[in-house]
């Protein structure tokens, strides 16, 4: 994602009639309810302890919501959860919060299920490691976070999810980790004159729906997504807005894709008030995925929607709908750089996840580089070339430069900052200035189609490298990613006459609690007739001598096609 400050046929399998009562129709009398709301929700955004994810695997959610008429907040829910035990357990573990639990089966037959400080702990006693089980859970009441109502830009009302970190709790029972990847149905009972966008293609087209307890009409709409994806990506959007197509894309490089040329619709999902100032963000949208597809791999979902939302991001790019801050495309700002940033996300983040919080820097970071990466590709190595520089003062003018980038921080909010997007998306650049354009690209694509679907870490990313340079890496990693800062480079030159060469002293002059760094640099020697003479060192002391066979220096410049994060000494950053 990328924020401000930043950037700039739904199953019926077990649906008992008590069960059903509940979506949609309100709760049915005489259903007992198995456990009761918390007394207070918990926060989102901070990491669970360890040990927590991992005991089950979710291999699919079916969720049914029940949206409230235009101005109401309580929703309807029904969530069918298919799981397997990976060891033995008495229960499965889910995280939910705030919210009043009306009914739970597991496989057909009523359990005693509890609520209790953020977790719904639901009774396994007969289901044994390995095998599959399918929990049914009903559940109503006003989402604290994660479902979002509120009037939007123009005043009227919209429901919109916005899950980042750890908010899909708030309005689905879920294992809410990005490890526990899972394919994702949704059916939505909206206001008539909604529409409903989500992840993966519509099942169907609207039908009529169930009214609300008011007799409020509604219309039901249904999407699913067969490609499995964490649920922090798991979304929908419902609101008066208009589709509007953008193009084709991914041709015969889409394997999820259902139409028969094997192409991805591309659209945007605006505010009618907004369609044709907002629009100009989204013209080279198909082209972006094109360009993704020929670079990295396939393109791993079934469409890519890009919605205008209420998300507190800039953009959040849930898997095949992305959603965009409202208030940008409404204003007329050009967005085209976020679009690009959240269009390679679908590759790096939803389809090749972190496995963790802490290498956030495996999805933000990527997301930073291959975004300036399609300028690159489409207007030239100069728009390229700009975009990396205000990336790099962002990240010498933040507050975090003293920080590694991988860090056990428990607060994930704060991940959101220049180490995970500016400072990541350098080591991508430093990385392929170090072993050329072929082995990154190839390291690149190796790397993604072996995780593709699935989590990885950073030394899952170190091996593709390796294998592709045929170079030890591990130096590359610990430094860039493990410790703080970055060089602060100065130089002195003078002319060796007899040697007939320029000797250039580097000296790293960074803070002494910085590590000194192990740089491939080259030098460019200006003679004083202008000839350029360039050589490639290795600097890796604090003070190093270089020699460089040229004539009398009228300059020297250090790393001349800027591939390294750097500031010179006496630089200025910032006011």
């Amino acid at each position: 994602m990328m924020g401000h400050a930043l950037r700039r046929a739904r199953k019926t399998i077990g649906l008992t009639a008590a069960l059903a009562a509940v979506v949609g129709c309100g709760r049915a009398p005489g259903v007992s309810q198995t456990v009761i709301p918390e007394p207070a929700p918990i926060p989102a955004g901070r990491a669970s302890p360890a040990g927590t994810y991992g005991a089950i695997d979710v291999v699919s959610y079916e969720v049914e919501i029940g949206l409230p008429a235009p101005g109401g907040h309580d929703i309807d829910g029904r969530a069918e959860l298919v799981l397997i035990p990976v060891r033995p357990l008495g229960e499965a573990v889910l995280d939910f919060t705030g919210l009043g639990v009306t009914a739970v089966t597991v496989d057909e037959r009523p359990v005693r299920a509890r609520l209790e400080a953020g977790r719904l702990r639901v009774p396994l006693a007969d289901v044994a490691p390995g095998d599959t089980a399918t929990v049914v859970i009903a559940y109503h009441g006003t989402p604290d976070d994660g479902l979002i109502f509120r009037d939007n830009v123009h005043g009227r009302p919209s429901a919109f999810v916005d899950n980042w970190p750890n908010r899909t709790r708030f309005w689905l029972p879920s294992v809410d980790h990005p490890s526990d990847k899972a394919r994702f149905g949704i059916t939505v009972h909206a206001p008539v004159s909604w529409r409903v966008v989500a992840n993966g293609l519509p099942v169907g087209e609207p039908a009529p729906g169930p009214a609300t307890e008011g007799g409020v009409p509604r219309r039901t709409w249904r999407w699913r997504t067969d490609v499995s994806v964490s649920p922090y990506n798991f979304v929908f959007g419902a609101a008066e807005m208009e589709a509007i197509p953008v193009g084709l894309a991914a041709c015969g490089r889409a394997p999820a894709s259902r139409r028969e040329d094997g192409c991805v619709e591309v659209s945007a999902w605006l505010f009618a008030e907004d369609v044709a100032q907002a629009s100009r963000s989204f013209r080279r949208a198909a082209d972006m995925v094109d360009v993704y597809s020929d670079v990295i791999g396939p393109y791993p979902f079934e469409k890519l929607a890009h919605v205008q939302s209420s998300t507190r991001f800039g953009g959040m790019e849930n898997a095949s709908a992305i959603f965009y801050s409202e208030e940008g495309l409404a204003s007329g700002e050009d967005m085209e750089g976020i679009v690009a940033h959240e269009t390679a996300h679908q590759w790096f983040g939803d389809s090749v996840t972190e496995a963790d919080w802490p290498e956030l820097w495996l999805s933000e970071g990527f997301a930073t580089y291959f975004g300036h990466l399609y300028f690159e590709r489409a207007d030239g190595v100069e728009s390229f070339r700009r975009r990396m520089e205000q990336s790099r003062r962002d990240y010498l003018g933040s507050d975090v430069t003293g920080r590694p980038v991988i860090e056990g921080r428990q607060v994930l909010f704060e991940l959101l900052n220049p180490n995970n997007y500016p400072k990541g998306g350098w080591v991508l650049h430093m990385l392929r200035g170090v072993i050329g354009d072929d082995a990154f690209f190839s390291g690149i694509r190796s790397y993604y189609g072996g995780h593709a679907g699935g989590n990885a870490s950073t030394d899952d990313l170190r091996a593709a490298m390796e294998a592709a340079s045929g170079r030890e890496l591990g130096w590359f990693f610990e430094q860039w990613l493990e410790r703080p800062g970055y060089p602060v480079l100065a130089e002195e030159h003078r002319w060796d006459g007899a040697a007939g060469e320029v000797v250039v002293t580097i000296r790293q002059e960074q803070d002494a609690s910085w590590p000194t760094f192990r740089l491939p640099l080259e030098i460019e020697v200006v003679t004083a007739d202008g000839t350029r003479v360039r050589r490639a060192v290795e600097v890796a002391g604090r003070s190093q001598d270089v020699r460089v066979p040229a004539a009398a220096a009228r300059a020297v410049v250090l790393d001349p096609d800027g591939w390294v994060l750097k500031r010179m000494a006496g630089e200025r950053i910032g006011g």
